[in-house]
């Protein structure tokens, strides 16, 4: 896969509304819709908006499901288990890879992995320099009915080891809920593995920064 994303000059100093409407009027769309394994076939309806700034990386996610699980309420906790939305980015400069997960109430998990198993979780320092905006209240929420909510999270680049804009990035996007009703596993850019895996950098798609 691969996209071109767009500029949106300080889209990380807008406030929530605003930010929401700007993003979803020249933000790069793209579907989180690849059902990689059938054991696993649900698909709720995920759309993503992409951009970036002098200084971020922006996302926005919009998504329709049929349960919205959101239990995890402390960051860098299991927040894959809820309704969740992911970015995994590979390092730019370095070897291994960046994970960003949110969950539908907005807790973060953050880390730089050189696999599943070998990584160093962002503190809150560095969790703090990301913006996460939620449409759902950041309290505890078990909603079993058909429901939209949106998730959108800046992240800067000197969080990926830059001091500018790259001219691309590698990465994937995923939406999952290992808890929820309909356990799923949607990607951006497919995976061919025989088994549900995110930490798969050899399947990260491009994205390409679309200059001023």
């Amino acid at each position: 896969m691969e996209t071109d994303i767009r500029y949106i000059q300080a889209i990380e100093k807008l406030p929530e509304e605003e930010f929401f409407k700007v993003m979803a009027a020249q933000g790069t769309r793209e579907k989180i819709s690849c059902v990689n394994w059938k054991a696993y076939p649900y698909a709720p309806d995920v759309t993503l908006y992409i951009a970036f700034s002098d200084n971020v990386l922006a996302l926005m996610y919009k998504v329709k499901e049929e349960h919205i699980l959101g239990s995890v309420m402390e960051d860098n906790g299991p927040v894959w288990e809820d309704s969740c939305v992911e970015a995994f980015i590979k390092d730019p400069v370095s070897e291994g890879y960046y994970n960003f997960e949110i969950n539908c109430i907005g807790t973060r998990l953050a880390a730089h992995r050189l696999s599943r198993t070998d990584f160093c979780l962002f503190g809150q320092d560095r969790l703090s320099q990301m913006r996460c905006l939620s449409s759902l209240p950041h309290e505890k929420t078990d909603m079993k009915e058909d429901t939209e909510w949106t998730l959108a999270l800046t992240i800067p680049f000197r969080l990926l080891g830059l001091d500018a804009v790259p001219e691309m990035l590698r990465a994937n996007f995923y939406k999952c809920g290992d808890r929820c009703n309909q356990p799923h596993f949607l990607s951006w850019s497919p995976i061919d593995l025989d088994n549900p895996d995110f930490h798969c950098p050899e399947f990260f798609g491009r994205i390409n920064m679309v200059q001023k």
